[in-house]
């Protein structure tokens, strides 16, 4: 936390955000992000509640699971828009070191459970369509509530070492980062003696993570596909595809983003920023129409917790 030639420790940070954006162009954008927040927030809070309200939905993984995920894309998208509508409103108001990574480690501990959430999810799609006699038994509510800790566990675990190593380097007066949120590419370029190991180790950890939980999802939905198309053709083929084509649009926006910004991150500047807002907020907010809204069970489920019924 010190910097190399003794001066005083770093205490803040000043997030940029937008600096090109005029003041009715901040405000704009406040206007959309706060409608999309405040949207994203409502539509996951429903499945939330409609998932806890409703027995029957409880016994099933594949709801156990959507439950989990709404309620982790609530913690998401709130562990950085409110501070990002702050700064559009006042701009220049400082951060402080510490309030920075512990945005950070959320931002990314959260983020990378999604990951976790969206590979458990394919699996479990994988076992009821490839396995459908066996599926009680190997998904059954306590195997499932199993995956949902261990989901939450190394999510948070996973980028614990690399936010430890970057707030140990030195970062140079101003103290200004080229972003709206703490991220660990300008945090690294704020640093006075840069340590290029600890960018390829932060690199590597979310490289490993992504295509491990990319490929695993790419698999589960090739066994899927397969066990498809040996079913005769009809409304069960079209149902398994509809459900494969909904998750895996979801999936490679989230994944194409994210890897776009940190496996490849060619994007800098403005075109970063826009990377980094499309996978904070698009999988959020899209997450009640994909896996709810054209979901029978939920829609039915939401209805009757709107309605006060059991």
């Amino acid at each position: 936390m010190n910097p190399a030639n003794g001066t005083a420790p770093v205490t803040q940070f000043l997030l940029l955000g937008f600096p090109s954006l005029g003041r009715q162009s901040r405000e704009l954008l406040f206007a959309l992000l706060s409608l999309a927040y405040a949207a994203t927030v409502v539509g996951n809070f429903c499945i939330v509640w409609a998932v806890l309200r409703d027995p029957r939905l409880q016994r099933l993984p594949m709801y156990i699971l959507l439950g989990n995920f709404s309620c982790l894309e609530i913690c998401f998208v709130t562990s950085t828009v409110p501070r990002m509508l702050c700064d559009l409103l006042r701009p220049g108001l400082p951060i402080s070191f510490h309030a920075c990574f512990l945005q950070f480690y959320f931002f990314f501990s959260l983020g990378t459970t999604d990951s976790f959430f969206l590979a458990a999810m394919a699996l479990d799609r994988s076992l009821a369509i490839c396995q459908p006699l066996r599926y009680p038994i190997l998904m059954s509510p306590q195997l499932c509530w199993t995956m949902v800790a261990s989901c939450w566990l190394m999510g948070f675990l996973w980028f614990i070492a690399p936010i430890v190593l970057i707030s140990r380097l030195s970062f140079c007066s101003p103290y200004t980062l080229d972003h709206f949120v703490c991220d660990p590419v300008p945090l690294l370029a704020a640093s006075c003696s840069p340590d290029h190991w600890v960018g390829q180790f932060c690199s590597n950890m979310a490289s490993l993570m992504l295509f491990a939980t990319f490929l695993f999802i790419l698999a589960s939905y090739g066994l899927i596909i397969r066990a498809v198309l040996r079913l005769p053709a009809g409304a069960g083929r079209h149902k398994a595809f509809s459900t494969c084509t909904t998750h895996l649009t979801i999936v490679g926006l989230y994944y194409g983003a994210l890897m776009v910004n940190y496996v490849i991150p060619t994007a800098s500047g403005g075109s970063g920023k826009v990377v980094t807002l499309l996978y904070m907020l698009w999988t959020p907010l899209l997450n009640p129409l994909i896996y709810s809204l054209r979901n029978k069970e939920m829609k039915e489920a939401l209805r009757r917790t709107l309605l006060g019924k059991q």
